[in-house]
C-alpha cells in the first residue's frame, strides 16, 4: 500500500464526502441596494467574520469559499485577529462559505428554516459562528476492571439537535483511541444524541491494523446495538462516565468483491463499500470499507448477527459515479463470504435555462439574472425513500453554463422534485417542465408532450436516461412587504405564517404560484419574486408538520395541503394584484380574527 495510493483514497474520500453532505436550500431572496438596475459582470471579494456564540472574533479560523456546483477544491483563508477574512478576484457566481475550527461546530440550522440556508455572491458579507463542540468521555475495562487500551471507540450521531434524523452522512461521526488508563475523549461533536461503541473495523479514514479490529462491537455501558444507551450531547458541554465495558466478543466476516464500468490504463479506481444494519425493515449505523484499485476484494470485520444491506460506489474518470443495487444478506452463525457487487453509471439529468423577458414599461433595465449566479436543484421524495444502503442524496444541484446549459450528476434513483434559485428581485421562477427521453421508435405526440415537473414528482432509475428539463425565469416580478398589526387587546400567535395562493382559476393548479413566508415576532413579513396576477392572502398559525417553505409547499404530494389553504383564503376575501415589476411596501395592515388558527386581512 503505497503513501500515494493512501493520498488520493482520502482524495478520493473527501471528494465523496462533500457530494454526499450537500443541502437543498429554500432561499428567501433578499437582493441588496441597487439590485433593480443592470449589473455588469465583473470579479469581486466575499469577506465577513466569524464569531463564537457570544459573537466574540475568533482569530486563526480557517474558512473555506467554494462556487457551488464546481469540480475545484475553491479557496481558503483564515481569519485575523479581529475574526475577519476575505478573499478576493472572485469570478461572479453562487458561493458556498463555510469555517472549521478544531473542537468547533458550526452553528446548528434548522433543515427547514429557509434563511439559514444560503449561498453568497461577490460583494456579499458574511457572518459565520463557531459554537464550543460536545464532548463524550469515559473508559473502557474488561471484564475484570482493566483498562482496554488503544481501542478505538466510536461516536455516531441518530439524531440531530431538532431530533432529527442527521442528513449530512458520515460527518455525525467522531472516533478517538484509548490512552494507557483505558480513558477516551471525543470532542468537537456537533447537538444530537449519540450512540458510542469500543472495538470493531472499518474505521473510515483509517489504515492501520488494531488488535480489537475482529470484535464484534460493545456498545456503552456493555450492550449489542439494539439495548445501546443513546447520549445527548450538547455543544460546550462535556458528557462524562460513558463508561464501557468491553465484551471482548468475535464478529463476524462479511466479504466479497465489487466491479464496475472498463477504467482507461492507468486510471485511479478504487470502491467504496458500505455495509449498513437494518432493524425491523429500517436502516441503522452504517460502515464502510474499501476495495484497493487492482484488489482482489473488500471485507468488513466484527460485524454481529442481524440483517444488513450491501452496496458499491465507484468514481469513474469523467467525474461521475457508478453504484451497485443494494444487497439484502443476513449474517447468522457465520462468515459470509463471495458476494459480488456491480455497479453501474448513476443517472444525470440536463437541461437549459430560459429567460423570458417582459414589454412593460415598469420593467425596463431591471437586472437580469445571471447564470452563473444561479443554481438548479433536486431533491428526493423523503416519502418514498430509497433502500438503505443506496448513495446518500440529500440534495444535488447544478449551476448553468454562459448559454443556460446545466447537467445534474449523479443522481441515484428514486423520485425528485426541481427548484431554481437566482438572484435578480424583478424575475420570478414561472416553469420547469420536462421533455421524457423516448425511443426513437416509441415517439408518438403524445409521449413527447412536456411534463410539469414542478407539480409531478420525477422516476429516476438506476444507469436510465432521463428526459431533458427547461426552467424558465420571466421578468415581471413583484415584491411585498407587509405588517400585521393585531385589534387591541390581542396579541399575534407565536411562529405566524402568510400564504399567497392563486386567486385566478386557471392557475390553481400552479405551484409555482403559492407563496408562504414567515411572520416576525413584530408582525413584519417579506415575499419576493412573485409573479404578477391576482392572489388570495391569508396569515394563519402553521399546522404541525405542515409545509413552511416553498419548496415543501409546492412538492407533489401537498396538494391537499394547497386546496385547503386556497379555500381558506377565498373564504377570507383578502385579495390583491400584484402589477409587473410593483413593490408593495407597508401597504397592507392586518388584523387577527377572534379565531386563534387564521388571521383576516383588511387592505386600506
Amino acid at each position: 500500500m503505497t503513501k500515494t495510493w493512501l493520498q488520493n483514497l482520502r482524495r478520493a474520500l473527501a471528494a465523496t464526502l462533500l457530494v454526499t453532505s450537500m443541502c437543498l436550500v429554500d432561499r428567501a431572496q433578499q437582493p441588496p441596494a441597487g439590485e433593480d438596475k443592470a449589473a455588469e459582470t465583473k470579479t469581486g471579494a466575499i469577506g465577513g467574520t466569524v464569531v463564537n456564540e457570544n459573537g466574540q472574533p475568533l482569530v486563526g479560523v480557517t474558512v473555506f469559499v467554494r462556487a457551488v456546483g464546481s469540480a475545484t477544491q475553491g479557496r481558503t483563508t483564515t481569519t485575523d485577529v479581529d475574526g475577519s477574512f476575505q478573499v478576493k478576484d472572485l469570478d461572479p457566481a453562487a458561493y458556498s462559505v463555510s469555517a472549521w475550527r478544531q473542537s468547533s461546530v458550526s452553528q446548528a440550522r434548522d433543515q427547514d428554516d429557509p434563511q439559514q440556508f444560503t449561498y453568497f455572491r461577490v460583494g456579499d458579507s458574511v457572518r459565520l459562528v463557531q459554537l464550543k463542540g460536545g464532548v463524550i468521555t469515559g473508559t473502557v475495562t474488561n471484564s475484570s476492571g482493566d483498562a482496554v487500551v488503544s481501542v478505538a471507540v466510536h461516536a455516531s450521531m441518530i439524531r440531530d439537535g431538532n431530533g432529527q434524523p442527521p442528513r449530512i452522512g458520515l460527518y455525525q461521526s467522531a472516533e478517538r483511541m484509548t490512552d494507557d488508563r483505558g480513558i477516551y475523549r471525543i470532542y468537537g461533536l456537533a447537538a444530537g444524541t449519540y450512540v458510542v461503541w469500543a472495538g470493531g473495523a472499518n474505521r473510515v479514514g483509517s489504515f492501520i491494523v488494531n488488535a480489537f479490529d475482529s470484535d464484534a462491537p460493545t456498545y456503552a455501558p456493555s450492550s449489542t446495538r439494539d439495548t445501546a444507551a443513546e447520549i445527548t450531547v450538547r455543544a460546550g458541554d462535556e458528557t462524562s462516565n460513558v463508561d464501557i465495558r468491553y465484551r471482548g466478543e468475535p464478529g463476524r466476516t462479511v466479504s466479497g468483491s465489487a466491479n464496475g464500468p472498463a477504467m482507461p490504463p492507468g486510471s485511479f479506481s478504487q470502491f467504496i463499500v458500505t455495509l449498513t444494519a437494518i432493524s425491523n425493515g429500517l436502516p441503522q449505523l452504517s460502515n464502510m470499507t474499501f476495495q484497493a484499485p487492482g484488489g482482489r476484494g473488500f471485507a468488513f470485520y466484527g460485524v454481529v448477527d442481524g440483517e444488513y444491506d450491501l452496496a458499491a460506489q465507484s468514481n469513474l474518470p469523467s467525474g461521475e459515479s457508478a453504484n451497485s443495487e443494494p444487497r439484502r444478506i443476513t449474517v447468522k452463525g457465520g462468515d459470509v463470504t463471495g458476494i459480488e457487487l456491480t455497479t453501474k453509471p448513476l443517472s444525470s439529468i440536463a437541461g437549459r435555462i430560459t429567460l423570458e423577458t417582459s414589454q412593460a414599461p415598469e420593467c425596463k433595465d431591471k437586472r437580469r439574472p445571471l447564470f452563473a449566479e444561479t443554481l438548479i436543484t433536486v431533491a428526493r421524495n423523503e416519502k418514498n425513500p430509497a433502500p438503505a444502503s443506496s448513495p446518500r442524496f440529500f440534495g444535488s444541484l447544478a449551476a448553468p453554463d454562459k448559454d443556460g446549459a446545466f447537467t445534474i450528476r449523479n443522481v441515484p434513483p428514486g423520485q425528485y422534485n426541481f427548484n431554481a434559485q437566482f438572484f435578480a428581485k424583478y424575475w420570478f421562477l414561472k416553469s420547469i417542465s420536462s421533455q421524457p427521453a423516448v425511443p426513437p421508435a416509441a415517439r408518438t405526440a403524445a409521449a413527447n408532450q412536456p411534463v410539469d415537473a414542478a407539480k409531478n414528482w420525477t422516476t429516476v432509475k438506476l444507469g436510465e436516461r432521463v428526459g431533458e428539463l427547461h426552467v424558465t425565469l420571466a421578468a415581471g416580478a413583484a415584491s411585498l412587504r407587509g405588517q400585521l398589526t393585531p385589534a387591541e387587546g390581542q396579541k399575534l400567535p407565536p411562529k405566524l405564517l402568510v400564504y399567497l395562493v392563486p386567486a385566478e382559476r386557471e392557475k390553481t393548479d400552479d405551484v409555482l404560484r403559492f407563496f408562504v413566508a414567515p411572520v416576525t415576532s413584530d408582525g413584519n413579513f417579506v415575499i419576493n419574486n412573485l409573479a404578477p396576477g391576482r392572489y388570495w392572502l391569508l396569515a394563519r398559525a402553521p399546522a404541525a408538520n405542515g409545509p413552511a417553505t416553498n419548496s415543501k409547499l409546492r412538492l407533489p404530494d401537498e396538494s391537499a395541503t394547497r386546496s385547503g389553504l386556497r379555500r381558506e383564503a377565498e373564504s377570507a376575501k383578502t385579495e390583491l394584484e400584484l402589477k409587473p415589476c410593483q413593490n408593495v411596501t407597508d401597504k397592507f395592515p392586518l388584523k387577527l380574527n377572534p379565531t386563534a388558527a387564521a388571521v383576516s386581512a383588511t387592505v386600506p
